[in-house]
C-alpha cells in the first residue's frame, strides 16, 4: 500500500466519517471519499451519488474511478461490479457494516479481506432485483 490511499465508502447518509456504511454500493445516496496518509485518516468529503435513482450497470466503476480512489468499501456489490472495479485497479471490500471511520480503519490495518457478492434478494438494503 502506498503512503497516500484514497478510499470511497458507500454511505447511507451524508454524515461523512461518522455515517453508516450502505448495504449496497450502487443505490447508496452518497460516498465518503476518505484521504489517508501513512495509514492515518486525514479527512473525508461527501460526494452525492448521481446514479442512486437511475442505477445502470457499468456506470459506477467509471464514476468511482473518476473520484481518484484506490479502494471501495461497501455492504454489498454484485459480482460483475466487483470484477469491473478490479479491471480499473480499484481494490474492493464488501460485506461491511458499521461506521465509515471504523470500517476505513479496519481496511488500513489489513483486517478486511475478500468480497461478499450481493445476492440481490434483500430489497430493503439493495433495492431489489437488478444487475451490476
Amino acid at each position: 500500500m502506498s503512503d497516500t490511499v484514497n478510499i470511497a465508502v458507500a454511505a447511507e447518509d451524508e454524515a461523512g466519517l461518522d455515517g453508516q456504511v450502505a448495504g449496497h454500493f450502487g443505490r447508496c445516496p452518497a460516498y465518503v471519499v476518505v484521504e489517508t496518509v501513512g495509514g492515518e485518516i486525514r479527512g473525508g468529503r461527501v460526494v452525492p451519488n448521481p446514479h442512486a435513482q437511475a442505477h445502470q450497470p457499468g456506470q459506477m466503476p467509471r464514476f468511482i474511478q473518476g473520484l481518484g480512489v484506490d479502494a471501495i468499501l461497501a455492504g454489498g456489490m454484485g459480482p460483475r461490479a466487483i470484477n469491473m472495479f478490479s479491471e480499473y485497479g480499484i481494490d474492493v471490500a464488501t460485506g461491511l457494516t458499521g461506521r465509515v471511520r471504523d470500517v476505513v480503519g479496519s481496511y488500513l490495518r489489513g483486517e478486511l479481506s475478500g468480497t461478499v457478492p450481493c445476492r440481490h434478494d434483500h430489497p430493503s438494503s439493495c433495492g431489489g432485483s437488478h444487475h451490476e
